[in-house]
């Protein structure tokens, strides 16, 4: 962006010192020029900006859906793990009234 001013300057300049029809139509064709890259880089920026914070926006989305599969996930085999041993202590615990 920098570099466009300079380009910008430098061509201003130029024009004001020109010293023929001929190099001052130059130096306005370049100014002209650094004027529509500077636009079209400003444009660009702006547009590579907004595809950035949208793309960010989706991962947000899609790692806070993934985080809510993994905890009902945890849940379930938590819920699981819990049924398994209760029903594995009762056994015990039959097993152990059967003893006496």
């Amino acid at each position: 962006m920098r570099l466009s001013m300079i380009v910008t300057v430098a061509a201003a300049s130029l024009a004001l010192v020109a010293c023929s029809k001929k190099t001052e139509d130059h130096a306005a064709a370049t100014a002209n020029e650094a004027a529509a890259t500077t636009t079209s880089a400003a444009s660009d920026a702006a547009a590579n900006t907004s595809a950035a914070a949208a793309n960010t926006g989706a991962a947000v989305d899609n790692a806070a859906a993934k985080t809510g599969a993994a905890v009902d996930n945890a849940a379930a085999n938590t819920a699981a793990a819990a049924g398994t041993a209760e029903r594995k202590a009762d056994a015990a615990a039959d097993a152990a009234a059967k003893q006496k």
